[in-house]
């Protein structure tokens, strides 16, 4: 299971998910997961409110992984009009069975185009609306 960081990356966004991804990997060994932080070159971000993250992972080293979580934060407004991270979500959705957002990452999604017909949901529906604009086929 991979977690991505960026700069400005929303703090419990990214920290949330790992705590019980974490536990779960730690206390159920034998249901064969780990989970891994993972940056576009393998070095470490800050997040929005300073916190300095490190990831285990770059982009290049990633492998396929079954779940993909795709923080929101700041940093998604650079990211949605990005087109190396756009080609590189893109290209992880035929891969990873269960590609998944917390807030704006789904914005990201939405931008790559892999939401087009597909139910989805944001926390922060003014931004949903302005971030349907990046799908030609919104979903909500």
């Amino acid at each position: 299971m991979g977690i991505l960081l960026f700069d400005g990356v929303e703090e419990l966004d990214a920290v949330g998910p790992w705590e019980v991804l974490a536990y779960w990997t730690r206390h159920y060994p034998e249901d064969g997961y780990d989970v891994a932080l993972v940056t576009a070159d393998g070095k470490p971000v800050t997040a929005a409110k300073g916190m300095v993250m490190t990831p285990h992972l770059s982009r290049a080293e990633a492998p396929d992984f079954e779940v993909f979580l795709h923080p929101g934060g700041f940093g998604t407004r650079a990211l949605t009009k990005d087109e190396e991270h756009l080609d590189w979500i893109r290209s992880m959705r035929s891969d990873v069975p269960l590609m998944t957002s917390v807030c704006t990452g789904s914005l990201v999604y939405a931008a790559a185009g892999i939401l087009a017909g597909r139910p989805a949901g944001e926390d922060r529906a003014r931004e949903v609306r302005r971030g349907i604009q990046y799908d030609p086929e919104p979903p909500v």
